[in-house]
């Protein structure tokens, strides 16, 4: 006797792509993306000025954001005490999570035609099986390009685990003039993200908008060593949301491309840690650096390190591979 019809069976049909519509996936998916981070920075934006509220001082809030870096990085969920912003982001997580459930197919990518698909009775691989994983990144170019992507976001991911204190301390910022310089830095990114990388990509190759955006760090980077105040901040955000957005982008475009469709989630996965990665050194080290050279400091790391990844990428350019998806 067969089974109740499930939304998953539907899901995982091969036909489901043609009758949902890719544009209607990813239009979902980027809706969900979206409530996400929206939930996500309704908290971040309140933190850092409750922290100063409940005693505590930039060493102390650096190791607050450790501490979440830590735990985003291992996958464990945390929950704070229940504030209004914390219910209104778990409705809405679980919304996101019942449309993804029944509304995102369980495979949106075409067979690649020189994929080796293992044979059939052949054990499958654990989810957490941590040598499988790491086995990605010795893949051909693979560690070259996610070399990249952490150095490039290194010093900026430093500045940006920072930017509540030095809203506070340098640019002398309410919280609510800070969450208007939040949703403004957030706007650039939708809409870099959105429109702007979707047009230049079709015109120029991955190789070329990779080296731009480096060159775009260095330019914001010069910058932002003489930054003095918010308005010349706002001058130069940007500048920082094109290159942020173009190398992660560009990275993972990349970084999904050298590995088979089965492995697509699993590198996806090594991408999303870069983030947490940066959230738990970031706040040590850049807590030592704000308090010992200034604001500054971020930039001039920002220059030196992304000048010597673009001498990389000059010397050796990255290889160019085609789609998977047909």
């Amino acid at each position: 006797m067969q089974g109740a019809w499930s939304p998953r069976d539907q899901v995982q049909s091969p036909g489901r792509m043609s009758t949902l519509g890719r544009s209607s996936v990813i239009l979902l998916t980027y809706v969900l993306a979206a409530i996400e981070l929206t939930c996500l920075f309704m908290q971040f934006s309140v933190l850092p000025y409750l922290s100063r509220k409940l005693g505590l001082d930039s060493i102390a809030f650096g190791y607050l954001q450790t501490t979440f870096g830590v735990l985003q990085l291992l996958g464990g969920p945390v929950f704070g005490r229940i504030q209004c912003p914390p219910i209104l982001a778990a409705l809405a997580t679980l919304l996101g999570a019942v449309l993804s459930f029944t509304c995102i197919p369980a495979s949106t990518k075409g067979t690649k035609t020189d994929t080796q698909t293992p044979p059939p009775g052949s054990p499958r691989a654990s989810v957490f099986d941590l040598k499988a994983i790491a086995s990605l990144l010795r893949l051909p170019d693979v560690p070259r390009i996610f070399l990249v992507k952490v150095a490039s976001n290194f010093p900026t991911g430093l500045f940006m685990v920072m930017f509540s204190i030095i809203s506070m301390d340098f640019f002398q910022l309410e919280a609510a003039q800070a969450g208007y310089l939040m949703s403004f830095f957030g706007l650039l990114q939708m809409v870099t993200q959105g429109l702007v990388i979707g047009q230049l990509s079709s015109r120029f190759s991955e190789e070329a908008l990779l080296r731009a955006s480096v060159l775009a760090f260095i330019v914001v980077g010069l910058a932002m060593a003489w930054m003095s105040s918010v308005f010349h901040f706002c001058l130069l955000v940007p500048g920082l949301v094109f290159s942020l957005c173009t190398l992660n982008v560009v990275t993972d475009s990349m970084l999904t491309k050298a590995v088979s469709t089965s492995d697509t989630g699993a590198m996806l996965g090594l991408c999303a840690s870069v983030q947490p990665l940066l959230r738990t050194l970031g706040p040590t080290v850049g807590g030592f650096l704000y308090r010992s050279f200034g604001v500054p400091i971020f930039g001039h790391v920002q220059v030196a390190i992304n000048v010597l990844v673009l001498l990389v990428l000059w010397r050796k350019p990255m290889p160019q591979r085609k789609d998977k998806v047909r």
